[in-house]
């Protein structure tokens, strides 16, 4: 069991799913967000403590607390205030990101970190475990990788925090070239990747490993894609207009929730990358998980208690615990393919 320890968010879709795993596997942490009331609710049905504060006062409520899991989002407007605090009382962080801007602001501060004493886990949960573990996994056995391509399929939809903070990203598509990232122009990037359901089409995105796979291998150059509706390829250029996100966002705030229980067992996440190298050898590999909400909770659960041990700093899955991390986590297979 891990001591003093905090989920903030815990009323969030995401936030009470690690609630409710953590105290199924014996843990007692202290659930704390912005909203007293659902806060105070889920703590009284699973008899913890509990606090509601804003963020701009949460390092008066860290003192005593060891690791904090962030599960507020969107976190490019969560996540400095709670590390600011984290920083102040020498709290561990770590939250359940996929924004780029934030996974490269926490690198960034990877040096004040250290000095405070204090580990950064950003993308904790499905973003990035999978895809970031797999990463490392494949430049390890092709080191001299200088390409990096990783594609999911999620089944079971999602929560309203995730679909607001991908109506944040403002429809802009980003890869990595060169180390540099770039915006991705002109017609939609696409491929056809061999999941172990079958070959999928799937379309650029911009996912966190465009951030955290970069720091966790090197590899200059990544592309990362997602199977995308039918009707997405108008999505992106209308999301980059302001009146069409505010509808969007109305949308997902009145409409949305999350995926059931029963949704969840019954849906899976496909993962794919393959790395290439100057001579053009290649190495590639898939991973089937369950449900990309209940491997987050399971992920949040795993890392908290190892937080502590963790060297202070800024860190990804795959740095922070070893490539192998993923094959930790319930009901998660590897589908060993050959290098080429």
């Amino acid at each position: 069991m891990t001591d003093n320890w905090m989920i903030y968010g815990a009323n969030g879709y995401t936030g009470e799913l690690v609630a409710r795993l953590a105290v199924a596997r014996g843990e007692r942490p202290v659930l704390a967000g912005r909203s007293a009331e659902p806060v105070a609710r889920l703590a009284r049905e699973l008899g913890l403590d509990h606090v509601a504060f804003d963020l701009a006062d949460a390092a008066a409520h860290l003192g005593a607390v060891a690791v904090v899991a962030h599960c507020a989002g969107p976190f490019h407007a969560t996540a400095a205030p709670m590390v600011d605090a984290c920083l102040a009382t020498g709290t561990h962080y770590l939250d359940i990101t996929g924004e780029i801007a934030v996974f490269e602001a926490l690198h960034a501060r990877r040096a004040e970190a250290a000095a405070a004493g204090v580990a950064l886990l950003p993308g904790a949960g499905f973003d990035v475990v999978p895809t970031d573990c797999l990463a490392a996994m494949l430049h390890a056995r092709l080191p001299g990788a200088t390409s990096l391509e990783l594609a999911f399929v999620a089944g079971g939809g999602f929560s309203r925090g995730t679909a607001r903070t991908a109506l944040s990203g403002g429809g802009v598509m980003w890869r990595r070239v060169e180390g540099r990232l770039v915006p991705v122009t002109g017609g939609a990037v696409t491929r056809s990747v061999p999941l172990p359901s079958g070959a999928r089409t799937v379309s650029a995105i911009p996912w966190g490993d465009l951030a955290t796979a970069y720091r966790s291998t090197g590899i200059p150059n990544i592309t990362t894609y997602t199977a995308l509706p039918a009707a997405a390829g108008v999505g992106p250029a209308l999301l980059k207009l302001p009146w069409a996100r505010s509808v969007a966002d109305r949308l997902v705030r009145t409409t949305m929730t999350g995926p059931s229980a029963a949704t969840r067992a019954r849906t899976r996440t496909e993962v794919w990358g393959e790395v290439r190298d100057p001579d053009g050898r290649t190495a590639t590999d898939t991973l089937v998980t369950p449900n990309a909400y209940d491997l987050t909770a399971d992920a949040v659960l795993r890392a908290v208690p190892r937080m502590a041990g963790l060297a202070p700093g800024f860190h990804t899955p795959s740095t922070a615990f070893g490539a192998g991390f993923v094959l930790e986590l319930d009901g998660v297979t590897l589908g060993s393919a050959p290098t080429a």
